[in-house]
């Protein structure tokens, strides 16, 4: 068997010595690609860039014949067949000239005896959408994180401030003509506007290659290509440079639970259903219309837990929310009876789906030690963020659906009604350390008919502005990591659509701004107040002052961490403020007006407790003392313990 060459390294050619042809993968590789544990795969697969041109390798293990077909030939495959290494399935050739840049498709007779173009599973670039040619690529980018990556391999985002900023970058922002900004323009614009408003991370809704912009990116058709729309994949890498230069951490959305049904694309690749499960019931997703890759085959889970690795280690990306979990955990998801089988146990539950993510998780956090996945997960599955080794999925964090559904249903009612629906704001509390969780206002609820965030708040203008402001206020405080999409950091009025960029404009009306000044004030105090993150998932960084004020629409309650100053969080979802309100607290002494989402300079109504209040000694709430406060009409105020 062979073995790495002296001073071979990652992403260099790794030859067989007893081929005649210099540029074939090697043994090792071949049988590392068999045995689907290679986790490099995007170095041995694919265009590799030689110094005499690009060798070509592709996965297609049941083709009867397999041509490369570039623009260098004129699209004519017959010059470039292709030579099958035995017993792998992967086919090769050596193109002499070809380089950086040059267009090419496999063209593949199937199993089927039928002769089809294909895009490269493997690419790293791709001809701009609608056009469906693979590129030749290769990085010349040289990156200037060094000290993000240091800090970062010590890190544990689990016990660290994290307030996301999901961003899709098609739709945030647009040339006067409509054209998509490049990745510099993106830079330039984002790149400063995240870090004013001290985010510490933005979430890039998915940014491989997809041909549909209405798709947003969740149907893919190249996994490790960039989407060329914005430019080639190094602008990418430039972007995530920057962003971490400014001291602001990239998640990348990622989609390995179903592809797109182009032809040129990965469906039935090779004649066969070669990446989508052949069986009917598990490998075609009616919901979405998409294919549902194979998770029992092992070249395929490869293939999959690869381009994660790929992401987070050529990309320097520092996590990936991985999308619809839901769907491939579960044998009859969106099936009704007699649509799906049960697995070997009798259960409902695709066995091979879970081995896929424990492999995936295990494999990127052994590989980049710092990073963090992230499942949108909306069941009650258990252990999603327990480790692998107890039997648990191995994410960083899952995404709290329930307090999200439960808590936008709350704030939706008009406060006459409010009272009734309490315990819709306080039962997150109930499992809210079962799970290492984000709390998402993503993109999924301000479209398709639900209108911004703004909008889903009852009133005239100012009290929705003001019940936009004390709801992300309690958001921020409550346990758990934030996400935020694009536009709500102001108060976008009208519902988000991929097709036009944000609602800037009102930036130039105070209470719109006023939003956004509080977001940036709340951000600089969240991220300087360890008490409100350091024990996200512990219940000791959590204590109920009052859960059951509900006949004055009010919540309040302390966060806590080692060595930290408490912080008290006093909600009031009422439309009338609450004068001499007496407040349990955790100790005597002064208590500063961190944060009250009410202030004058965000457009609210100006009343507070004129920057502190001063706690006396007395049982209150089960506290220890007590300050009687004004509470601000459809307000949150946060308190912080002087020394």
């Amino acid at each position: 068997m062979a073995v790495h060459p002296p001073g071979c390294t990652r992403g260099e050619l790794m030859t067989d010595p007893t081929s005649t042809d210099t540029y074939a993968p090697g043994e090792l590789d071949l049988h590392l690609i068999g045995e689907g544990r290679h986790e490099e795969l995007w170095t041995v697969l694919g265009a590799q860039v030689t110094d005499a041109g690009t060798s070509f390798r592709v996965w297609a293990p049941n083709a009867l014949e397999v041509q490369v077909a570039g623009e260098w030939a004129g699209w004519d495959g017959s010059q470039h067949p292709m030579t099958r290494l035995d017993g792998s399935g992967v086919w090769h050739v050596h193109v002499d000239g070809a380089g950086v840049g040059a267009q090419y498709k496999y063209r593949l007779r199937g199993a089927d005896g039928q002769w089809a173009d294909r895009a490269d599973p493997m690419a790293q670039y791709a001809e701009k959408a609608p056009s469906s040619a693979s590129r030749v690529w290769r990085s010349e980018h040289q990156w200037g994180d060094d000290a993000w990556l240091e800090k970062r391999r010590t890190s544990q985002p689990v016990d660290e401030a994290m307030s996301t900023y999901e961003v899709h970058l098609a739709s945030w922002k647009k040339h006067y003509s409509g054209e998509l900004y490049s990745w510099d323009e993106i830079a330039d614009a984002l790149v400063p506007y995240v870090s004013d408003l001290g985010f510490t991370h933005v979430e890039l809704m998915p940014v491989m290659q997809h041909p549909f912009g209405g798709s947003w990116g969740y149907h893919v058709t190249s996994y490790f290509a960039a989407d060329a729309r914005f430019g080639d994949p190094d602008g990418l890498k430039r972007l995530i440079d920057r962003l971490h230069q400014a001291g602001v951490g990239v998640i990348l959305d990622w989609v390995p639970g179903h592809f797109a049904t182009d032809e040129w694309a990965l469906a039935n690749f090779d004649g066969t259903p070669l990446y989508e499960d052949p069986n009917p019931q598990r490998g075609w997703h009616k919901e979405w219309g998409s294919h549902i890759f194979n998770f029992g085959r092992n070249e395929v889970r490869n293939f999959l837990y690869a381009n994660a690795v790929f992401w987070l280690e050529e990309f320097h990306a520092d996590g990936l929310r991985v999308d619809g979990v839901a769907s491939m955990l579960y044998l009859d998801y969106a099936r009704e009876h007699g649509e799906w089988s049960p697995n070997k146990d009798g259960g409902r539950e695709n066995l091979e789906a879970v081995q896929f993510l424990q492999e995936m998780n295990a494999t990127v956090y052994k590989r980049v030690p710092g990073i963090v996945t992230i499942a949108e997960e909306s069941t009650a599955w258990p252990g999603v963020t327990g480790p692998t080794s107890e039997g648990g999925l191995g994410f960083g964090f899952k995404w709290n659906m329930g307090w999200m559904h439960d808590s936008l249903n709350y704030v939706a009612k008009d406060p006459l009604y409010r009272s009734h629906h309490h315990g819709q704001m306080t039962f997150s509390l109930v499992y809210a350390f079962a799970e290492n969780y984000v709390l998402p206002i993503s993109h999924d609820e301000v479209v398709h008919g639900k209108g911004s965030l703004l909008r889903k708040m009852p009133g005239d203008r100012w009290q929705q502005l003001a019940n936009l402001r004390a709801y992300l206020a309690f958001m921020w405080a409550h346990p758990g990591k934030q996400l935020l999409f694009m536009g709500c950091e102001f108060g976008q009025e009208s519902e988000w659509a991929e097709s036009r960029e944000l609602d800037w404009w009102l930036l130039e009306h105070p209470e719109h701004s006023g939003v956004h000044a509080m977001v940036r004030d709340m951000n600089a105090v969240y991220r300087g107040s360890g008490a409100l993150w350091g024990r996200d998932n512990d219940p000791s960084g959590f204590q109920w002052v009052d859960a059951n004020d509900a006949g004055r629409n009010t919540f309040s309650f302390v966060r806590r961490a080692p060595g930290q100053p408490d912080v008290v969080c006093v909600a009031n979802f009422a439309g009338t403020p609450h004068e001499g309100y007496r407040l349990g607290l955790p100790s005597d002494g002064t208590w500063s007006e961190m944060l009250n989402t009410d202030a004058a300079s965000y457009s609210g109504s100006g009343v507070g407790n004129l920057g502190s209040v001063t706690a006396t000694k007395g049982d209150h709430h089960g506290q220890p003392a007590y300050a009687d406060i004004v509470v601000p009409p459809l307000a949150t105020v946060w308190f912080r313990k002087e020394s």
